[in-house]
């Protein structure tokens, strides 16, 4: 179980955005995509979801050609994405922005996936009835975090997970993105320096520019 991308190049409204991109994200494998704001980790990880259209070269996962399925067969395939702002309903319990993907996608199995999604962040299972406007900002990260495992069993995309977060809880996401690698995840981190990430990833690509080089 991989992800693989080869010579992907995307543009935005004609716009060359990122360039000739290549990466590999093995099964339990958790890599980091370090570059500044602006360098395309954001459009790679569009790109990925089938958010945008690529101009070229591939994305495979489990071996099935991702470029040519709809972005909407993302979840039923066990991937996710956590987008950097969140994206809470304030209005909402933090059980149902957590099920939000459920309910949109009709993903089987929702209650065990709840269970095990309570089981890696069992903090969260204590205020499930909150709403989410009722949260810090840390602790919304981690709701996020676990709405996006409700679909995300296989492949994760994190988007900048621990801009804004206080120490005390970025060091908390740190230990739940730990677990994921050993769940059997693929993930992909997407920060702009490796402080948080270092001690986390297997392997390390930094983007610049929409290039994308090893180390």
């Amino acid at each position: 179980m991989s992800l693989d991308i080869r010579n992907l190049h995307v543009s935005i409204e004609g716009v060359p955005i990122l360039h000739n991109v290549s990466l590999t994200v093995g099964a339990g494998q958790m890599v980091g995509l370090i570059g500044h704001n602006g360098a395309g980790k954001t459009t790679l990880i569009r790109a990925i979801m089938g958010l945008l259209d690529a101009d070229s070269g591939s994305i495979s996962f489990v071996g099935q050609d991702l470029r040519n399925q709809p972005g909407f067969t993302r979840a039923g395939a066990g991937i996710s994405y956590l987008p950097e702002d969140r994206r809470l309903i304030p209005a909402l319990t933090v059980e149902e922005n957590i099920l939000l993907p459920v309910w949109a996608n009709k993903l089987p199995d929702s209650q065990q996936r709840l269970e095990w999604v309570y089981s890696l962040i069992p903090e969260i299972a204590q205020f499930r009835e909150r709403k989410a406007m009722q949260l810090s900002g840390g602790q919304q990260k981690l709701v996020a975090l676990a709405r996006a495992l409700m679909p995300g069993n296989k492949l994760l995309l994190l988007d900048e997970p621990f801009e804004g977060v206080a120490p005390v809880l970025s060091r908390r996401l740190s230990e739940v993105i730990a677990k994921l690698g050993r769940e059997g995840l693929c993930v992909l981190i997407s920060e702009s320096d490796d402080t948080h990430s270092a001690d986390l990833v297997d392997a390390l690509f930094r983007i610049e520019r929409g290039s994308v080089t090893a180390g």
